[in-house]
């Protein structure tokens, strides 16, 4: 038969987190994953009512209880608990009466990380659908703009009065114009030049570029992780990506605050063991562009990727998703938290050298 001690150290060993509660719904025991995953010691934590530790709807303790008169178990799904330190944890958890103990067996998984996982999985499933279904229709328009260009400068040569040559000039520029767009939402035409890239240097250029156009009046914020290595990426792509958005938060507070009292904030962070759609980065570069500007429209907020959306009358509504293709290319992802006074774009890099 096994001890205490050796029953202590059996429940330890396992990855799921276990928490046993008394018929009062007193903490009796949290093994090292439930220490983990609650952030609270055994030792702290012993002898404090649940509610101390995790708040719940009062119908989640009334569950437990109703669970210890009947002796019946039960599952709950994805529930959402606040933590004594602030935190949230999204978990599934069964609770299992012993009843010839008196006690409540609660194991939980923690699904933040593999909610995580999935959200991602599925916006990089429609970014790459979205950028595919783009780059068709973009070929089908750029063919046909040859031939109208052509021929419109055949007419040109043709026409009797050189007046007339005004319309003639008129089909030429937008066919023009709408090459150029398309060339836009195609993305770069070259091929990445991949080099050994400092990720603060592109940030202080970006950051340059932006202080140029607005004449100083923006403040720019840096807040740089220096122990991030330099890793492989075409510099001037990444550039290109991350001056997209720093001139789009520009944009919006000008047009909303203005620019004295705005703010763009440029943070860089090393994230070990990050997902980036099915493969898991051992190693990986955040950049965070952060403003406090009006927000993005709440009715556009879950499109804003896609092209030709915008939530500026001016705006084309490509910057974004050119900076997603590029961001996509470095085999990153890009993700974007906003709501009124604030927004907050994420980048994700891996820094291995594959």
């Amino acid at each position: 038969m096994l001890n205490d001690r050796q029953l202590r150290q059996l429940l330890d060993s396992l990855s799921t987190a276990v928490l046993a509660l008394d018929d009062s719904l007193l903490i009796c025991y949290l093994n090292a994953a439930a220490e983990d995953l609650l952030a609270g010691s055994n030792t702290r934590v012993h002898g404090l009512p649940l509610r101390e530790l995790v708040r719940e709807p009062r119908s989640a303790q009334e569950a437990m209880r109703a669970a210890l008169a009947s002796g019946e178990r039960y599952t709950v799904r994805q529930a959402h608990w606040h933590l004594h330190n602030l935190e949230q944890r999204t978990v599934d958890y069964s609770v299992s009466p012993v009843p010839e103990l008196g006690l409540l067996l609660v194991e939980m998984q923690p699904m933040d990380r593999l909610l995580r996982i999935a959200r991602e999985d599925a916006l990089l499933s429609a970014q790459e659908t979205t950028r595919n279904l783009v780059r068709g229709m973009a070929h089908e328009v750029k063919n046909p703009l040859g031939g109208i260009r052509g021929a419109a400068q055949l007419l040109q040569r043709e026409l009797p009065d050189e007046e007339l040559a005004e319309y003639t000039q008129i089909i030429i520029d937008e066919a023009d114009r709408l090459r150029n767009l398309v060339d836009r939402l195609l993305g770069p035409n070259q091929p990445a030049a991949i080099e050994s890239t400092n990720v603060h240097e592109i940030l202080e250029r970006v950051a340059q570029l932006i202080d140029a156009e607005c004449d100083g009046q923006l403040r720019i914020r840096r807040d740089y992780d220096p122990s991030i290595p330099e890793f492989p990426a075409d510099t001037e792509q990444l550039i290109q990506a991350l001056l997209n958005i720093a001139r789009n938060a520009m944009q919006a507070i000008d047009e909303s605050i203005g620019l004295g009292a705005g703010e763009i904030t440029l943070r860089t962070r090393i994230q070990r063991r990050f997902t980036i759609g099915r493969r898991c980065c051992p190693l990986v570069c955040r950049i965070e562009i952060e403003d406090n500007g009006p927000g993005i429209p709440e009715e556009i907020r879950d499109r804003i990727f896609y092209p030709m959306i915008s939530g500026r009358a001016e705006g084309s509504g490509l910057g974004l998703s050119i900076s997603q293709n590029i961001i996509n290319q470095h085999r990153g992802l890009i993700k974007c938290d906003s709501r009124p006074g604030q927004s907050v774009f994420q980048i994700y890099l891996p820094l291995d050298t594959e």
